[in-house]
């Protein structure tokens, strides 16, 4: 489990600097190049996402298939010919094309594959793993904004995208294919190598999985709303509250330090609750978070705490996301079920930005934020709703499963 986490924590920093978070240095200079709209620049991401978010299903069941190694190893050779394409295209056309290229890419080697790469290496300790990995995921965009700005200024913005695909072909490619070579043992991950008890009690089946399934790709759909919002409209909604830029920055850059520490919480104190638990704990605590920004305006210490409360949520529910499909319903599959809450997620994430902007156009900043409260609200509360009707499951199936009581008890009873 160590030398995986290890060599897709790199892999992830790499994947995720090179190429989803790219445009956070590189998308000025390719408008002042080319002439295109900051708009139109980003555009392609969104055109990547939703590339994501169709093929997401697919993708999933051929890492169930195929096995992780290979469906991220070919992840990594998508990439870079993405990257490489990238830097030579001259047409607008072209440019949404090869992001739609990227966006295949980018599914077959980001988080929800990397979740279902490390429960096929040790699905004994999968979420202990999926919480080390997301620390290192913590530190894409810091790592690769700097060496991504430190390449433009001498390179220019072409040269760095051939750089970044030289560098997925050198690091990532080697350490998809080695670093998840072994599994561990089927005495280790459950009996004739069948899926892994959960302690969160059976997997699900039937009716309920597929009940179980839906209900969490609206809880992530919903809080994807917010976060598609947030993670690219963060610093105009802080200048929004009545920060200046440079503080509405600088802020802005506090959500990276709360995501690792969040994690790192989850990871001491809240190994020994049950996933779903965690999953409540991180929703419930948007709401609040949403409504200091509501209040906040013009107070530096609010808009702080909103970040910090909000940076924390985004954290852990980035482990939550694979941690909560894993207890409920097992190693068997995984990759599938992955595949099939991420699609509606991707899509969302892709038109939330314009959504919101529509939103802020037609009627102020102040009902864009309360679209946002209203959107964490109703993930919270479908998450409290899903919660409570699963332990009614569970307590269906262990009343089942409980052996008759003696005849002499039922008569005192």
């Amino acid at each position: 489990m160590v030398a995986a986490v290890v060599a897709l924590g790199i892999t992830q920093i790499t994947a995720w600097g090179t190429s989803y978070y790219c445009l956070g240095v590189l998308a000025g200079p390719i408008g002042r190049d080319t002439g295109w709209s900051r708009g139109f620049v980003f555009l392609g991401f969104t055109v990547a996402l939703l590339a994501m978010g169709v093929v997401s299903n697919a993708v999933g069941r051929a890492i169930d298939r195929h096995g992780g190694r290979a469906v991220m190893t070919l992840g990594t050779v998508l990439v870079s010919i993405g990257l490489f394409a990238l830097s030579q295209v001259r047409s607008e056309a072209g440019y949404l094309v090869v992001w739609a290229f990227l966006g295949l890419g980018m599914r077959l080697c980001l988080y929800d594959a990397a979740f279902a790469a490390l429960v096929q290496v040790a699905p004994s300790r999968g979420r202990k793993a999926i919480s080390y990995l997301t620390l290192f995921g913590a530190f894409a965009s810091s790592v690769f904004w700097v060496v991504g700005h430190a390449l433009e200024e001498h390179l220019g913005w072409r040269q760095t995208l051939v750089v970044f695909a030289l560098i997925n072909l050198a690091v990532c490619l080697p350490l998809h294919w080695f670093g998840l070579a072994r599994r561990e043992s089927d005495r280790s991950s459950g009996p004739a190598g069948g899926p892994v008890a959960s302690p969160d009690g059976p997997p699900l089946q039937g009716t309920t999985r597929s009940i179980a399934i839906a209900l969490f790709a609206l809880i992530m759909s919903l809080n994807g709303f917010v976060f598609g919002v947030i993670s690219v409209q963060l610093v105009p909604l802080l200048e929004a509250a009545g920060l200046a830029t440079a503080a509405a920055v600088w802020v802005a850059s506090l959500k990276g330090v709360a995501q690792f520490g969040g994690r790192v919480v989850e990871i001491v104190f809240a190994r020994n609750l049950r996933a779903i638990s965690v999953g409540r704990i991180a929703m419930g605590v948007l709401p609040p978070a949403l409504a200091l920004l509501l209040m906040g305006t013009g107070s530096l210490p609010l808009v702080v705490a909103f970040t910090l409360l909000m940076g924390a949520s985004q954290g852990v529910i980035t482990i939550v996301r694979g941690a909560v499909p894993l207890a409920l319903f097992g190693a068997q599959g995984y990759g599938a079920v992955l595949g099939l809450i991420a699609t509606p997620v991707l899509v969302v994430n892709a038109a939330a930005p314009t959504v919101f902007a529509w939103i802020v156009d037609r009627w102020g900043w102040r009902p864009g934020r309360v679209s946002l409260l209203v959107g964490c609200s109703a993930a919270w509360l479908a998450m409290e709703l899903m919660s409570r009707w699963y332990e009614r499951q569970r307590a269906a199936v262990a009343t089942v499963g409980r052996p008759p009581a003696p005849v002499q008890a039922a008569r005192v009873q």
